[in-house]
């Protein structure tokens, strides 16, 4: 057993150590140095910071190694320095920090090879080693972010996601209320907000059976939506007038035609594909047009992992396997989102798709902490975002890997996101018809 967990350990840490490679490499240094946008941090701070993290837990904690670069420890805490301020930080140069993350990980891989994986909470079954893949993973999300933002030709490739979406598929699937078992106690790697498993009560309500696709919220936008007050919560109408916003982030009309920018390239938006780049207060405002509801977190969840014939939870909709390329749209290996209804591999017992992959998906939901939540092993993972200020998504995204993506896995951010990789599907109660606009 612990050779397995040594063999799992050491695949996560080096598939995002490739990834984060493939992501550095294809810019040159001065694209890595370059802040391409407030909201991100220059591609080198996040090459550091990932390596530094890693200094910090495995090599320090974890392996009682001495420090390689204590001095460097404050300028890649996250919480010291927001993002629009870190390029004015003596940063590592692009190959400084190249061979400082390539000196920690050697020294992690001894470490790894050697210790036993068991007698604390933090070594149990390889939970550090697997919580530094997956921040390196997070990480490597935020940088594909980046690489959309940045300006200029494409820098990034991949092949196009399976054309096997069902455009047949009914709107939406009636998912039974009653009791089911939210979150986890078991799952070796996953992160304290995801813990403890407690029983929720969830009434009966109706789900998409795929995320909101481009082509009907092209809908939403020419009847108005965004110059209708009455579809906004207030925030998101302040937010709407103040940034002249009236349409998903890197959409644009030319011609009566959509335009969006993806990764470098200009193209006409694909009406069949989960809509990228919503904000929460977008994706609300779509809901209510539609007379309709974004689902509660404990909705989304019960849709993702309730089995009604059983009355088991599983582990993802499709069962407890791990995914594969036939489940999911995940870890970087297209470059969007696949057609809606795709995967019927990844379907849920109730039938709804792509709730795995493809497009974040906004809930209702506040980022609050389960019940018995602990920190583990430390506050500013989750504890210092509970509350209302964070909505959470769900579900991950084509750019998320499967390391740091469950049916139990809670992302969180603010309601006015855009940058991010953000999708959404609706829901309505059970006795409550649909509007006339679904």
């Amino acid at each position: 057993m612990t050779d397995d967990l040594r063999g799992r350990a050491l695949e996560a840490l080096t598939t995002a150590r490739t990834r984060t490679a493939t992501l550095t490499s294809c810019v040159d240094d001065d694209e890595l140095t370059t802040q391409h946008s407030p909201l991100m941090s220059p591609l080198v701070w996040d090459l550091a910071h990932i390596g530094n993290q890693e200094e910090q837990w495995l090599l320090r904690t974890v392996g009682g190694r001495d420090a390689l670069r204590p001095e460097i420890d404050s300028i890649y805490d996250a919480f010291e320095h927001p993002r629009a301020l870190r390029p004015t930080l003596p940063l590592l140069a692009p190959a400084e920090a190249r061979i400082y993350a390539s000196d920690v990980r050697g020294r992690v891989l001894d470490i790894l090879e050697r210790m036993p994986l068991e007698g604390s909470p933090l070594v149990d079954a390889g939970f550090a080693f697997g919580m530094i893949a997956q921040h390196e993973q997070q990480h490597d999300e935020t940088m594909l972010i980046t690489h959309q933002l940045r300006k200029g030709p494409a820098a990034l490739t991949a092949p196009e996601p399976p054309a096997d979406g069902d455009g047949s598929l009914p709107r939406e699937v009636l998912v039974p209320g009653g009791p089911f078992t939210m979150g986890t106690s078991t799952e070796p790697w996953a992160l304290d907000n995801e813990r403890p498993a407690h029983e929720r009560l969830v009434p009966a309500y109706y789900i998409d059976t795929v995320p909101v696709t481009c082509g009907a919220y092209q809908a939403f936008i020419e009847d108005g939506g965004y110059t209708e007050r009455r579809w906004w919560a207030d925030e998101g109408w302040d937010q709407i007038r103040q940034h002249g916003i009236g349409a998903p982030l890197f959409w644009r009309s030319e011609g009566g035609v959509w335009l969006r920018r993806r990764f470098g390239r200009v193209e006409e938006v694909p009406p069949d594909e989960p809509v990228l780049h919503v904000s929460w207060y977008e994706a609300d405002a779509y809901a209510r047009w539609a007379g309709r509801r974004l689902p509660t977190e404990a909705e989304w969840e019960k849709a993702a992992r309730h089995d009604p014939a059983s009355g088991r939870v599983r582990r993802y909709p499709w069962g407890d396997e791990d995914p594969t390329p036939t489940h999911a749209n995940l870890g970087q290996r297209h470059l969007r989102p696949a057609a809606a209804g795709s995967y019927p591999g990844g379907a849920s017992p109730l039938g709804v798709r792509q709730l795995i992959g493809d497009v974040w998906e906004w809930t209702s939901s506040d980022f609050l902490a389960y019940p018995g939540f602990a920190a583990f092993p430390y506050r500013e993972y989750s504890e210092v975002f509970f509350g209302s200020e964070h909505k959470v998504l769900r579900g991950g995204s084509f750019a998320v890997d499967p390391v740091a993506c469950r049916g139990t896995f809670r992302n969180w951010d603010l309601p006015v996101r855009r940058q991010i990789f953000s999708g959404f599907r609706t829901a309505r109660s059970a006795d409550v018809h649909a509007g006339a606009q679904a």
